[in-house]
């Protein structure tokens, strides 16, 4: 995707996790919790990622990117195809993508990345005005 800026990465942390899982000190209960929201984001909106699950190792995982900021209004907290973001990253100033990988079989599911998109520049009529 063009124009993606502060990305952040979040494989430390789902690797720490994954540690913690395999060697018994957390539960697969504990990290196998989509709700049925995400499961449904999943399957309309998601994309494969060509990985594996890593929990129970049966079925790829789907990326579900889910948008936020103040210019999206009524779209903000929904799920997006990927598609979708290059339309929007050329109608809005500036939204953040939270990227998410969910297992549609036993329901692990991680934030895997975050980043910003947008053109840059505030449209007339957002909340957030030069110099903030």
């Amino acid at each position: 995707m063009r124009n993606q800026r502060q990305v952040v990465d979040y494989a430390l942390q789902r690797r720490a996790l994954l540690a913690e899982v395999h060697s018994g000190r957390v539960s697969t209960m504990d990290v196998c919790d989509a709700t049925p929201y995400l499961l449904s984001a999943a399957k309309f909106h998601g994309s494969q990622s060509g990985n594996t699950c890593p929990v129970c190792r049966r079925e790829p995982l789907t990326d579900v990117c889910w948008v936020y900021g103040d210019e999206l209004k009524h779209a903000a907290g929904s799920a997006r195809a990927p598609e979708e973001l290059e339309r929007m990253a050329n109608l809005f100033g500036e939204f953040t993508v939270y990227v998410v990988e969910v297992c549609r079989s036993c329901g692990w599911n991680h934030l895997v990345r975050s980043y910003v998109l947008g053109t840059g520049t505030p449209h007339p009529g957002s909340r957030r005005t030069a110099g903030q």
